[in-house]
Order: C-alpha cells, then sequence, then structure tokens
C-alpha cells in the first residue's frame, strides 16, 4: 500500500487553510492582553532606551522590527585551501 496520496493519510489536518484552528491558550492569552497601544508604547521604549541610554541591543532589537532583519548570505568560495567537505 504505497500510493502516498492514500498511504493511511484520510486528509485530516489540524490546520485549515488560511487559519490555524489549533487552540493555543498562550496565543489567545497574548491577544487578550495585548493592543496596539501597548506594542507602541514597548516600541517607543526601546527607541528611548536606544537613543538615551546608547543601549546597542536596545538598538539593533528596534530597528530589527521596524527595518527587518537583513537576509543571511554565505561565502561559498571553494578552495584548495578551504574545501567544502573534508576528504
Amino acid at each position: 500500500m504505497d500510493g502516498r496520496k492514500r498511504n493511511g493519510n484520510k486528509g485530516h489536518s489540524t490546520k485549515a487553510k488560511g487559519v490555524d484552528k489549533r487552540k493555543n491558550e498562550y496565543k489567545t492569552a497574548l491577544d487578550e492582553a495585548g493592543s496596539v497601544e501597548k506594542v507602541k508604547n514597548v516600541l517607543n521604549m526601546l527607541y528611548d532606551k536606544s537613543i538615551h541610554q546608547k543601549d546597542v541591543k536596545a538598538s539593533t532589537l528596534y530597528l530589527a522590527y521596524y527595518l527587518g532583519k537583513p537576509k543571511e548570505t554565505k561565502d561559498v568560495n571553494l578552495t584548495m585551501e578551504q574545501p567544502l567537505f573534508d576528504l
């Protein structure tokens, strides 16, 4: 029985298309406790801390949320001095 599509899976999933219907009490608690105004207050606090106290970690966190994290790049140059795999 290896039809892959019908290999014991009846097509039931806990995740509906577009909406996660799984119960998550922590996610619900965060939604109930938070508001747009509270998020703005936290971001303002991070901004003030990074400017007035010259806190680098606060600056990094603020800019990561404001601008987004830069995409990670990797240098993959193959040379005899630094091979990709140990032979």
